[in-house]
């Protein structure tokens, strides 16, 4: 189901506007369709309300949680169920927020990322995506939720039309900030047109970069199957949208011993981003069975991060959510589906 269906069906129903405003609400608010003050029955077609309970069960059936992993650091990595029996995973995150996925799988095959391993499965509906928020809700009531990031399984560019979809949903009816909803990607021209195109007072979501390197050759190694950007064309991009919205971009650099942590790799960081209208998260690498690499330790992570500071580059070392329950993205899907056979993959340098 995608989220324009779901409008067709309510205006089918007889909803006007504020009608779909009320369902789509309480859906995304994890809700009862009958809470409030008022009563349905006093304004909402009776057609419409005889539909509810069978359209709130569909909506309900869109993500299943199949379990659920705290880490020591206040997050919960979810494994949920899709309608079809597909698994994807969203992680609850410390400070209110949430990250979830858009795809099953990933067509990317970041070498260092366990999604990447089994190709891309499919695409999820944009109520797929908004339904892991409602499970979220549902499932720890008490928690507030007040950010979503669109990091998790998938690259969102490669499923643009739902993600912008689910976007928009969640800052208009969801009521989220715009600067709270966080669009990751690899790098493509398709989304950066599209995300440049958003006018203000449409929902435009805050960046983040997936960079890992600033060396070309070493970044198409790391990423095969991203778009040929180079960092310094993918940074300058970057920098449009920051200007565009006011929302500094996010660079995401996966810090992996031995591979991206070395000084060449601090100078590139300096000379591309210095002065930009940007952050750096360092996130040290979150080890994945069968693959050779290892983060470097924490000392060595704080101390590259204050250098950056140094350098002018806005830097912030980063928890990899989930690192002590072996739960970085990809790994509880492959262990529920028994895909952890180790692949053989050479030393990136």
């Amino acid at each position: 189901m995608d989220i324009p269906q779901l409008r067709a069906r309510l205006q089918g129903l007889g909803a006007n506007a504020e009608h779909q405003r009320h369902v789509l609400t309480r859906w995304l608010q994890a809700q009862p369709q009958d809470s409030g003050k008022r009563r349905l029955q006093d304004f909402m077609p009776l057609a419409l309300r005889q539909a509810l309970p069978a359209l709130q069960a569909e909506l309900t059936g869109l993500a299943r949680l199949v379990s659920e992993h705290p880490g020591e650091d206040g997050s919960a990595r979810l494994l949920v169920a899709l309608h079809d029996g597909q698994m994807v995973e969203a992680v609850r995150l410390p400070r209110a927020g949430l990250c979830v996925s858009s795809q099953v799988g990933c067509a990317v095959g970041c070498l260092f990322c366990m999604t990447g391993r089994g190709g891309l499965l499919r695409q999820l509906g944009s109520a797929e995506i908004v339904a892991q928020v409602v499970l979220a809700r549902a499932t720890a009531p008490s928690l507030p939720l007040r950010k979503v990031v669109f990091m998790g399984m998938g690259e969102p560019a490669h499923n643009l039309d739902a993600v912008l979809d689910a976007i928009t949903l969640l800052g208009q009816e969801g009521g989220i900030a715009h600067k709270n909803l966080v669009f990751s990607t690899v790098g493509d021209p398709r989304a950066f047109e599209r995300l440049l195109a958003l006018r203000p007072g449409q929902v435009r979501p805050a960046l983040a970069l997936s960079l890992h390197s600033t060396l070309a050759a070493r970044r198409t190694e790391l990423l095969p199957r991203a778009p040929r950007i180079s960092p310094a064309e993918l940074v300058g991009l970057g920098e449009r949208y920051a200007r565009a919205t006011g929302y500094p971009i996010q660079y995401q650099w996966t810090l992996i011993e031995g591979v991206n942590d070395g000084p060449e790799e601090m100078d590139g960081i300096a000379t591309l981003l210095a002065g930009r209208y940007a952050l750096m998260n360092l996130i040290p690498y979150n080890a994945v069975d069968g693959l050779p690499w290892r983060r470097p330790s924490w000392e060595r992570a704080a101390e590259m991060a204050r250098a950056l500071h140094r350098r002018g580059v806005l830097t912030k070392l980063r928890h990899s959510a989930g690192q002590d329950v072996d739960a970085g993205c990809g790994q509880l899907r492959a262990r529920a589906v028994g895909a952890r056979t180790p692949v053989a993959l050479r030393q990136v340098r």
